[in-house]
């Protein structure tokens, strides 16, 4: 009985209705979204390296090695001697490694140098291997694969000619030494999307005419002779390492940190990643206590809906008051509609965050690298859920407990 009177109730005032519960909707739709954005970055981030059990560079700080050599954001403090790489590559726990070398680019996207072994052993989300969209690997000394992002942010396709920029932010071609597309990595969320991979020996070519970070005036090595130099790296970026056993993994690890020829730094990537979502976990809560601020005004508004409305429905109460209606069941007629309207509201949110998500997810994927997938709502998200109509009744209380004091005799005033 009250059930009916209540959706009756609500019905006869839809508009303002039908707005407090939009209101609800966005603002539960944001908190959740938010909530799934922030997890899913975990979850991308987390996913960008798989399988992968120490990464080893020149010593600095474990979450600046994580973001230079994973993420290619910022630059290294110095590099690792190729002979420091060889040590550690014969060392009896290392299953395979990989070198990794940066500092040019193309275009604002990273040149990265590496071996054939990178497309071999490089996983992401859960053990995915790369797989090529077009074309092949580095088969030639000037062959370049490059990411999804990059082909189609530049138009490339295989078979276009590649020039590589000296640093990051020069204006300094290696124009006499142009590479080939010769494969395109089908998309993975990752930083590979946004790279171009040459091999270690075409990152030695380009540079032979260079010295102390610029080119020897007048010199000018032809690519003929380029060819048949010894191109072995002097020095690298960085390096994947896997080991035989995950029992040796700390072993090695403390091997390469007290390794004394220089000064190295060997990191466990999910380590890394924990010290890095410390250092963003205050932007976080606060994100999180913004979008919570927001379903907290969504409720005084109702709250403030209602109250407006009693004044309107003091004749109504008195009506029912003289039907025979208890004030409990007035005071628990306006809690139904309060809680009505914000599980409306409530349900409204989630299928409104869903269909966005649905929509957004490629653009996402493609822009941030960040895969938010569609599950069924989760524990958190439905206590979530549940603490919002039950904000909702309570909220709705100050309001009820005016309307229970109203008296038959003040409802049915005519007031002038």
């Amino acid at each position: 009985m009250i059930l009916r009177l209540a959706i009756g109730s609500l019905l006869a005032r839809g508009l303002t209705v039908g707005m407090t519960v939009l209101a609800i909707a966005l603002s539960v739709g944001l908190f959740v979204g938010v909530e799934k954005v922030r997890t899913g970055a975990r979850d991308s981030f987390a996913d960008t390296i798989s399988g992968t059990d120490l990464i080893v560079g020149a010593r600095s700080g474990s979450v600046q090695l994580l973001l230079y050599s994973v993420f290619r954001i910022g630059n290294a403090t110095n590099n690792v001697t190729w002979e420091s790489y060889l040590d550690i590559a014969a060392r009896p726990e290392v299953d395979w490694i990989v070198p990794i070398s940066l500092g040019d680019s193309h275009r604002q996207f990273r040149v990265m140098g590496t071996t054939q072994a990178f497309f071999e052993r490089y996983r992401y989300r859960g053990g995915r291997a790369l797989e090529m969209a077009q074309g092949h690997g580095l088969d030639d000394l000037y062959d370049a694969v490059i990411g999804a992002d990059v082909a189609a942010t530049l138009g490339y396709s295989v078979g276009d000619p590649i020039v590589v920029s000296h640093g990051l932010a020069s204006f300094t071609d290696h124009a006499d030494q142009p590479f080939r597309v010769a494969g395109i990595v089908a998309r993975t969320g990752t930083p590979v999307d946004r790279t171009v991979i040459v091999s270690l020996e075409a990152i030695e070519a380009i540079h032979v005419d260079w010295q102390g970070g610029a080119q020897v005036p007048g010199r000018r090595t032809p690519v003929e002779a380029i060819r048949e130099m010894d191109l072995t790296p002097t020095a690298i970026t960085a390096a994947l390492v896997g080991t035989e056993s995950r029992l040796q993994i700390f072993g090695l690890q403390r091997w390469i940190n007290t390794y004394p020829e220089e000064p190295l730094l060997a990191v466990l990537p999910g380590v890394a990643l924990q010290e890095l979502w410390q250092i963003v976990g205050v932007a976080e809560t606060a994100l999180v206590a913004v979008s919570a601020m927001v379903v907290v005004t969504a409720l005084l508004g109702m709250m403030a809906m209602i109250l407006s409305s009693l004044n309107e429905r003091r004749r109504e109460m008195a009506i029912w008051r003289a039907m025979g209606a208890r004030p409990v069941t007035i005071l628990g007629l306006l809690v139904l509609e309060a809680a009505l309207m914000a599980a409306l509201g409530a349900l409204l949110g989630m299928a409104l965050l869903y269909g966005a998500l649905a929509m957004a997810r490629p653009w996402i994927d493609a822009s941030f690298g960040i895969w938010l997938p569609i599950d069924p709502p989760s524990a958190r998200e439905v206590w979530v859920l549940a603490s919002v109509i039950g904000g909702a009744a309570l909220a709705s209380l100050l309001p009820a407990l005016r309307a229970y004091r109203m008296s038959l005799a003040d409802g049915m005033m005519v007031r002038i």
